[in-house]
């Protein structure tokens, strides 16, 4: 026996193609609309078993509020998320919106029938694959590529930042002290320090260690206010 379900997606195009695929395999297919302000209201009017419920943005807060509302309104009627490939978050705002599964866009049609008939039983419509993707990053997240980078900017204080950057740019001491408007031995020892933190040994390591990390792309263009992460 087909399962009475609704289609809404943002892409309308996207909707009525699996309705029409939906259709021929007998499932009884009510509507197929892209979803707006009254997108709530036309699953609750139509009061279908299943609603697969497309976004494009699983993690954008407040997407999962037509969600929300018809768990709210009718909780006989289940939702499955249809969507791009999740990041943890995705699968778990899903899931406290009152959603009880998650199908991916680039999933075959008989996955899709497969997650409507676990949704209509009552049970959890998610693939254990997808599971275990979501919980991998969990348990191993990806560090941010400038984070090497945002630690090692909040040890200098803004002058030592400046120097930093003349450094990089290649300019000798006096440059530096003529830049700054500094003594030279001022210079030589705000110069020390910069290599102290950044535990290097000499400007040219300094320069490269702020290139790798991405530390002077943070760095203010002197007379500016540095961009310091965590930092007031």
């Amino acid at each position: 026996m087909g399962v009475r379900v609704m289609v809404v997606d943002e892409h309308r195009l996207l909707a009525e193609a699996l309705a029409s695929a939906l259709k021929l395999r007998g499932h009884r297919v009510l509507a197929a609309a892209a979803p707006a302000s009254g997108a709530a209201e036309l699953v609750i009017s139509r009061a279908p078993e299943v609603c697969l419920m497309g976004t494009a943005s699983p993690a954008e807060p407040g997407v999962f509020e037509p969600v929300v509302r018809i768990r709210r309104e009718r909780p006989q009627i289940a939702v499955v998320v249809l969507g791009p490939v999740p990041s943890p978050r995705g699968i778990a705002a899903a899931f406290a919106a009152g959603a009880c599964g998650y199908v991916r866009h680039d999933e075959r049609i008989e996955g899709v029938e497969r997650a409507l008939a676990k949704a209509r039983a009552g049970e959890p419509a998610v693939s254990p694959q997808l599971l275990q993707g979501a919980f991998a990053e969990l348990l191993n997240p990806a560090a941010p590529p400038d984070d090497e980078g945002s630690r090692l900017l909040r040890l200098l204080t803004p002058r030592e930042i400046e120097v930093l950057v003349r450094v990089a740019e290649g300019e000798d001491t006096r440059l530096i002290a003529a830049g700054m408007e500094i003594a030279p031995s001022t210079a030589r020892t705000h110069v020390q320090r910069v290599l102290m933190k950044l535990g290097v040994g000499s400007r040219l390591e300094a320069a490269a260690l702020a290139a790798r990390t991405g530390l002077l792309d943070r760095a203010a263009l002197p007379g500016q206010a540095p961009d310091f992460p965590g930092r007031p």
